[in-house]
């Protein structure tokens, strides 16, 4: 993960500052908002058009979709200062605590 998000700096237009209050950090956040909207839009698509059958093309243009999502996630985090692989590790062991927990479902992160 960590490989992944220093290879993928280097198509950042911006560098990362630290201050958060930047053209650069706003435009990674609303990049991922974008293309999570975007993948969202391909299974919208595919749930309409097709009845929910994904063929192959349907999954390279989602993963492609998917890609960019990580893209800016991995980049958000290296805005953050935040290796990707500790935003994963952080990522698993919330869900193994609501799973011990009894608590996948529902609101909320603090749960």
């Amino acid at each position: 993960m960590n490989e992944y998000q220093t290879s993928a700096s280097q198509y950042d237009l911006f560098k990362a500052t630290g201050n958060y209050n930047t053209v650069a950090f706003v435009e990674k956040v609303l990049g991922l908002v974008g293309e999570a909207g975007e993948t969202a839009d391909k299974i919208k698509k595919i749930l309409r058009d097709k009845d929910g059958v994904i063929d192959e093309h349907d999954k390279v243009e989602v993963t492609k979709e998917l890609g960019d999502v990580l893209w800016y996630v991995a980049s958000i985090a290296r805005y953050l200062d935040v290796p990707l692989e500790d935003v994963a590790k952080m990522n698993l062991e919330k869900l193994e605590s609501r799973n011990k927990r009894n608590l996948l479902h529902g609101e909320g992160d603090n749960r």
